[in-house]
């Protein structure tokens, strides 16, 4: 049997302030924890060393303002090298599924990366897919996020991405940051149902989030045949975390594990840092690597505080039935929206950075392509700390692209280096895995 693959990344010197829940003690039990177990002796568990991401590999997902380098710190950079460590180990076959337990997080970063949102900079598991997607070809993934928060991130990097199955599990954004994560929110026109929302009550137990990875998670995957299954895990559904309202326990996290069966984890939300993350942490590589778990508990867990309410079961069925049904009606909806004939499609809204107080105002043009999945056109503004005012216009081209909508990209691309206007143009070509920046005071233009 190949082993299970695991890296840490603490990050000793990234934090937002000294005492913030995001910083580096988050990993240092953990690593404590399994080493007095001796879970890193076991054959079934083989350990892997950190490396940097580049600018380019952050560069296929992101529009950096003004520029990776100015925008994202080496701890950035090393966290998301870690998960393209645990995706290398496994498409070369040296384990049989890998655990990146990294800091910082990433789901919360979109598209767009003005600052620093929800703890994050950039998204690591979206820069993991498109490496993965470049160096190995591969085109169908699903992404289930268990983190306590909606991962609002990835749903707008995958929204019109029709190959991307994104499932989030968390607690209902009514209740709870980022606000979102509601069961209308179902993809863009040419991928509607690829994005799956799963808002879950307050004090959700490990029985109601297993019915809803066994009747509806589950059967999604076997129904839309992903030819990897990433976890984006976050651990903060335990009940002792201090940042939200969830009765998870760490056998939970393990038995969910166990069923979902990722080819790669990686570590995202968790903030009970002492009482929590480390037995979850363990739980998780233990199910992974196929150890007995059976004995795992918290020191303070106690069975009859953690019984599901029949009120919240009822709820539970009616939602698992309605978005099973939407994913089910998926390419019936997207052949509608592209029989409706128009060019674009386009939607603008606010996108608030909590971590740093800024405001961004966006603008989303989809090509509405009769043969792919169509390409993005991205107009951003928003005031940095130092006063400055970005103004930056991005154009995205995935990798499915059809030749026209390639020509049409880079044509935009050509023709909005001619108007005067804003402060950058970006180009994200992954066709040609090429990424330009064109800032128009100077009429400079760099490439990666």
């Amino acid at each position: 049997m190949k082993p299970t693959g695991v890296i840490f990344f603490p990050a000793f010197d990234w934090a937002i302030s000294p005492t913030h829940p995001e910083r580096e003690e988050r990993l240092l039990y953990t690593r404590d924890q399994l080493f007095e177990e001796g879970i890193m002796d076991m054959p079934e568990v083989r350990e892997y060393h950190p490396r940097l991401a580049t600018a380019k590999d952050v560069s296929r997902v992101h529009f950096c303002v003004p520029d990776v380098e100015s925008r994202v710190t080496e701890a950035h950079m090393v966290s998301a090298g870690c998960a393209m460590v645990m995706a290398d180990a496994f498409m070369q076959k040296e384990v049989k599924n890998a655990f990146a337990i990294i800091r910082p997080p990433g789901h919360h970063a979109m598209t767009v990366v003005h600052g620093n949102r929800g703890f994050c900079d950039i998204n690591n598991e979206a820069v993991m897919v498109e490496y993965l997607r470049r160096t190995y070809g591969v085109r169908r993934l699903a992404i289930v996020d268990t983190d306590v928060h909606h991962g609002d991130g990835s749903q707008e990097i995958f929204w019109d991405d029709p190959d991307v199955l994104f499932i989030s599990f968390h607690q209902d954004g009514r209740t709870l940051y980022p606000g979102s994560g509601f069961t209308n929110e179902l993809g863009g026109p040419l991928a509607h149902g690829t994005t799956i929302n799963i808002p879950m009550a307050p004090r959700t137990t490990d029985e109601g989030i297993h019915y809803i990875m066994d009747n509806l998670v589950l059967p999604m995957l076997d129904e839309f045949k992903p030819e990897l299954v990433i976890n984006s895990a976050g651990q903060d559904n335990h009940y002792s975390d201090p940042l939200a309202n969830m009765s998870f326990t760490a056998r939970g996290y393990a038995i969910l594990n166990q069923k979902l069966r990722p080819d790669i984890a990686v570590l995202e939300g968790g903030y009970s840092v002492e009482t929590a993350l480390p037995y979850i942490n363990m739980g998780i590589i233990m199910a992974m690597a196929g150890i007995d778990f059976s004995n795992l508990r918290e020191p303070d867990y106690n069975p009859t505080r953690f019984k599901e309410s029949a009120k919240n079961m009822d709820y539970i069925r009616s939602l698992v039935t309605h978005q099973l049904a939407a994913f089910r009606e998926r390419e019936k909806v997207v052949e509608a929206n592209r029989k409706e004939g128009r060019e674009y499609y386009g939607s603008s809204r606010g996108i608030f950075y909590d971590t740093e107080y800024l405001q961004e105002e966006q603008r989303l043009d989809l090509r509405m392509c009769p043969d792919c999945c169509g390409y993005r056109r991205i107009s951003s503004s928003c005031v940095h700390h130092s006063g400055r005012s970005y103004s930056v216009f991005c154009i995205s081209l995935p990798a499915a692209c059809c030749p026209d909508c390639a020509a049409r990209a880079r044509q935009d691309y050509e023709d909005m280096k001619k108007k005067p206007g804003g402060d950058y143009l970006y180009l994200q070509d992954r066709i040609e895995d090429e990424y330009k920046t064109f800032e128009t005071r100077t009429g400079r233009e760099t490439t990666l």
